[in-house]
């Protein structure tokens, strides 16, 4: 395997997810959150799909993303139609996957300086 030096360094990354926590950067967050490229917040009364409100679309709208991804834990959960069609109308991406997908597809993409936000459920 070749290793490449991280140019990416003043982005966040997620380093490392698990049952219990998500890692970004060097920081340890045991309980759901959203992430983007410069920005983290913990929701920390998140802990199902079931809990999604309106609230959390407003959080993720202030980062300005074009793309949405929501991890939903361990397995795919989808949640209501209401929730990801605010993002389509307003013409953002929204996809939803486990965690450990959205995680993987968070890193790709904010590597390729895209303006992608990641609403993380653990």
């Amino acid at each position: 395997m070749r290793f490449t030096q991280d140019q990416t360094s003043s982005v966040n990354l997620i380093r490392g997810y698990g049952r219990g926590e998500i890692r970004i950067n060097e920081d340890v967050f045991p309980s759901a959150v959203i992430v983007g490229a410069s920005a983290v917040r913990t929701e920390a009364n998140l802990r199902r799909v079931s809990d999604l409100t309106q609230e959390h679309i407003a959080h993720i709208l202030v980062l300005e993303p074009e793309v949405v991804l929501l991890g939903t834990g361990e397995r795919q959960v989808f949640p209501p139609a209401s929730f990801g069609v605010q993002f389509l109308k307003a013409g953002i991406g929204f996809e939803v996957m486990d965690t450990g997908a959205a995680c993987r597809t968070f890193n790709v993409l904010v590597s390729e300086q895209r303006r992608v936000v990641a609403l993380l459920l653990i």
